[in-house]
Order: C-alpha cells, then structure tokens, then sequence
C-alpha cells in the first residue's frame, strides 16, 4: 500500500507540471507569440529526439527491430490518417480556426503520459528509491515537453487557457497509467513495448510533418536560423537526458 501512495503522489506532481504554460499569461502579447514560436521549434526538437534517443532504443532492446519500425510506421500512417479526417471535418475551404495537429498532439501527449505512469508505478514496485530516482527524471523530461506541448496547442489555435485544461487532462492520464500499472505491471510489461514505437511514430509524424513546416512560415531569416537552433538545443537536451539517465 505504500508504494501505491508513492506512486499516487508522484503521478500527482507530474500532473501538475502540465500547468507549466501559466507562466505565459504573465507577458505581453508580442512576447508571447515570440515565446510560442520558440516553443514550436524546441517541441519539435525534443519529439525528435525523444523518438530517437529514449523510445526506439528502449523498444530496440526488446522487440525485434524490424517489429519496433513496422509498429513505428503503423503509428506514423495512422495518425497521418487522422489528421486528414479531422481536416476534412474541422476545415472548411481551407480554412482552420484550431489546425488538426493540435488534436493529434493532445492524443500522443496522452499516451506518452500514460506510460510515464506506468514506468513510475512499475519503479516503485521495484523499490522506493527506484520510484523516486525515476519521478525526478521524468519530472526534469515533462518541464520543457509541457512548456512545448502547451505552446503548440496555442499556436494551433486554442485560446491559452483552454490548452492550459486540455494539458492538464491530458496529464491525468498519468495517474490511469500508474494505476494500470501498479496493479497489473506484469501482465502489461510486454504489451508496453508495442505502445513505445507506436507513440515515437506519432512523434516524428508531428514533428516533421507539422511542426517543422510551420516554422519554414518565418520570413525572417534571422527569427528561422533561431528557430533551427532552438530546434537542434531540444535534440541535445534529450541526447544529454538519454545518456545522464544512463549514466
């Protein structure tokens, strides 16, 4: 039962990083834009770099990798699918009042929450320590995810405080994953596996198939070479994250 409540409460404050993007209502408007244009290009750096640098290589390291780059691709197709479904029903004649990647982010994001409950529940049937090692790694991942994930639904088109909610909601399932988790890790350890390439392909379809043309719109050479180097920072993050954690 102590483990439970551990887990609980570690859920509980990953959740609450999620409301991260609160710190945006403290600025001006022309800052905010800047910021969330920023954010767009480390959000794309870091699903890049998540996919490449800590999911693939963990489904590598048990799946079959001709299986890890089917079920990758399977991921990629169908949310490529998606999007063009939820175009044709959210668009009109081109038009878009909130761009169909948002809704596609609030789905990965979901499922990557999902499994962080899941691998905290699972580290603390392990042990204490384990659990909370693990809490702080992933707490150190979700500051800069959310600060993008919250970016890229503005950008998208929700007004700041709806994607502040969605975030957040998006965020509990954290605590369905570490529930699920808690009480049937054993079971569900395989079937994991198959969810990690599944999720990097919604990754790098977001990333490259709408986040990365969304700041090729800067007309400005100066604001897309700082978009480019904001956009290689989160890949470095997440290749520093990948080999701290290993260390």
């Amino acid at each position: 039962m102590q483990q439970l409540w551990w887990t609980l409460g570690s859920v509980g404050v990953v959740s609450v990083v999620s409301l991260v993007g609160a710190v945006t209502f403290l600025l001006t408007a022309s800052r905010v834009k800047f910021l969330l244009y920023v954010l767009v290009a480390f959000s794309a750096g870091g699903m890049m770099g998540g996919a490449f640098f800590h999911i693939l290589p963990e489904a590598l390291g048990a799946i079959e990798p001709v299986t890890v780059f089917m079920v990758m691709l399977s991921g990629f197709c169908l949310f490529f699918l998606l999007e063009r479904l939820i175009l044709w029903h959210h668009c009109h004649d081109g038009v878009c009042e909130v761009h169909p990647f948002t809704y596609l982010n609030l789905v990965g994001d979901g499922v990557h929450n999902f499994i962080d409950g899941f691998v905290i529940a699972a580290s603390y049937v392990v042990s204490i320590e384990v659990g909370i090692v693990t809490t702080l790694a992933i707490v150190l991942h979700e500051i800069p995810q959310e600060l993008g994930d919250f970016g890229v639904l503005v950008y998208g088109g929700f007004k700041p405080r709806r994607a502040l909610f969605l975030n957040f909601v998006t965020a509990l399932l954290a605590v369905a994953g570490a529930i699920t988790g808690y009480l049937t890790s054993h079971i569900l350890h395989g079937a994991m596996q198959y969810v990690l390439p599944f999720a990097a392909g919604n990754f790098i379809y977001i990333a490259g198939s709408d986040l990365v043309p969304e700041l090729h719109k800067e007309p400005k050479l100066s604001k897309a070479l700082l978009a480019f180097v904001v956009f290689v920072f989160g890949l470095v993050m997440m290749a520093v994250l990948k080999l701290t954690m290993e260390g």
